[in-house]
């Protein structure tokens, strides 16, 4: 396995970022037999399914230097650890409420030398800063999802996008996004970005702080 998938889709990545993303598969594969946080038959599929599924968000807003993000029951490290290769000069905070799931985390940045990322055992309800962004791939739907991160915003944006929500999420969201009762949700589906029929019914949820 190479992350020859990634270059595909940004080719300006330079030998560091090469060098890490072509790390993980091993570190995944490795941590994976001893602590399961992708499902045994997706291992193979890590670059399409997780690490590219993941840099869905960088298709829709490029994190400018000393943005901060956090990414909320980031699992494995999905979506921050590969976000965190692709922008070095962004500040990532990724929490999870299952320690041994951060353990991972930490072991797999710490292997690959990422220095812009923390990793923390926490849920997002106890993490009292603000962000640019809250980035997350399916925790949970979205109406219950936003109580969790309301007020962590900050005032001030500096993108193109006003500071909120990027929410990785697949299938018919028509439901969930009249449920969830937010304003301003834009849809950005992953197809437009990405060939793979993996993507066909994937999304980039966004949503402005509210």
């Amino acid at each position: 396995m190479t992350s020859n998938i990634i270059q595909k889709y940004f080719q300006d990545l330079n030998p560091t970022q090469i060098k890490q993303f072509d790390q993980l598969f091993e570190l995944y594969q490795n941590w994976n037999a001893q602590i399961n946080v992708i499902s045994r038959k997706d291992i193979d599929e890590l670059y399409e399914r997780h690490i590219l599924h993941s840099l869905g968000i960088a298709k829709v807003c490029q994190f400018l230097p000393g943005t901060q993000v956090l990414d909320v029951g980031t699992g494995g490290g999905f979506p921050g650890i590969p976000l965190a290769i692709l922008f070095p000069e962004t500040q990532f905070l990724l929490v999870d409420a299952i320690g041994k799931k951060i353990k991972v985390v930490n072991e797999v940045a710490q292997a690959i030398g990422l220095k812009n990322l923390t990793a923390k055992h926490s849920r997002a309800e106890q993490i009292h800063q603000n962000f640019d962004f809250i980035v997350s791939r399916a925790v949970t739907q979205l109406k219950d999802f936003y109580p969790w991160v309301k007020g962590k915003f900050k005032k001030e944006s500096k993108h193109t996008l006003p500071n909120g929500v990027l929410y990785l999420k697949g299938g018919d969201l028509k439901e969930e996004l009249n449920a969830s009762q937010l304003k301003n949700i834009k849809l950005y589906s992953l197809s437009d970005y990405f060939t793979e029929e993996f993507f066909q019914t994937k999304f980039v949820v966004y949503f402005p702080a509210q």
